[in-house]
């Protein structure tokens, strides 16, 4: 047998060595995280009807929470925002988790807001400061500056002590931060202010967000760290939305995405990319998982589904004639 000969018989055997440590991307974990889901307020009736359907398939994975986000402009964002946690909250076994933002409002009108969700009755809140909206007068007076503020003022409240309060944070750093350690400080005060856990913004490499855990265990955060997951369901899209919060698109997964035109195929690829995520995450320890959904299941089941996990067969309300026929 020639040098040559015996140098390809023991790639190959490396290579089938390592393929062989490889887990097998459908089979199932060993150990399952917790799951979150994220939802936004449809604005029109179409929306609403996805939404619906959605919401219907993921709630039978028994999420621990099922979180709405809310618009920092004021108005109709938040009015929808409530209107939403309201219905879901009324048609469906799972608890609902209403986002906050402390711009554009007085801190009377945030209250208001922590009030109608109390009487929903709702005990979950994501606490945010918010994108400040573009305004000639500047900031509104006698608001919340900043999440660290406005988690401390929940907390100031007669039932504070009662509140579930997540906040959130940035594996790849805060794109308005002065510097990683500035954000690291700023999270920190937000932890001691009284959050419960960190969600994380969502991330592609998963070195990204050990590092982060680290870096933040480091500073004395010791709240619960929430990673955020979201499937790719659309890679031109996710990758103009990734650039503006400062969430890094790795090389291999543009290599892998770009040349992509079939949807059916796209779909297949990202539902393989997130579940590989995500094993890797569990693997690595995470306890909890918080998806982005972008309001449409497909990705996220198969996702869950390529893993292991399991729909409960319990009945949910039907929305058929209800809340679809809004908007």
């Amino acid at each position: 047998m020639t040098e040559s000969t015996n140098a390809d018989a023991t790639n190959i055997a490396e290579t089938a060595e390592r393929l062989d440590r490889r887990p097998w991307l459908a089979r199932p974990i060993r150990r399952r995280a917790e799951l979150s889901f994220e939802y936004f307020p449809p604005t029109s009736r179409t929306a609403w009807n996805q939404l619906a359907d959605t919401f219907e398939r993921l709630a039978p994975f028994e999420p621990a929470y099922a979180s709405v986000t809310y618009g920092a402009a004021g108005g109709s964002t938040r009015h929808a925002t409530q209107r939403t946690i309201e219905t879901l909250a009324a048609a469906f076994d799972v608890e609902i988790a209403g986002h906050l933002t402390g711009v554009a409002s007085t801190r009377s009108d945030i209250h208001r807001v922590v009030d109608r969700y109390a009487e929903v009755p709702i005990r979950r809140i994501v606490a945010l400061r918010g994108d400040a909206p573009s305004a000639p007068d500047g900031p509104v007076p006698w608001g919340y500056a900043s999440a660290e503020e406005l988690v401390a003022g929940l907390r100031a409240r007669p039932d504070g002590s009662t509140w579930d309060i997540s906040v959130a944070g940035y594996p790849e750093t805060h794109p308005k931060a002065a510097s990683r350690t500035a954000d690291l400080e700023s999270l920190k005060r937000k932890v001691d202010a009284g959050a419960d856990r960190v969600i994380t913004q969502f991330f592609f490499d998963n070195d990204d967000f050990f590092r982060f855990v680290d870096d933040a265990r480091s500073v004395g955060i010791d709240v619960p760290i929430v990673p955020g997951v979201m499937p790719v369901h659309d890679f031109t899209k996710v990758a103009r939305f990734s650039e503006r919060c400062g969430a890094r698109i790795p090389d291999w997964m543009r290599d892998l995405f770009a040349p992509i035109d079939d949807p059916a195929i796209h779909r297949m690829v990202a539902a393989t990319v997130a579940a590989e995520q995500v094993r890797g995450l569990i693997e690595w320890g995470a306890q909890h998982l918080h998806v982005y959904t972008l309001n449409r299941a497909e990705l996220t089941e198969a996702t869950l589904r390529m893993l292991g996990y399991t729909a409960s067969t319990a009945d949910i309300v039907d929305l058929e004639r209800g809340e679809r026929q809004v908007g």
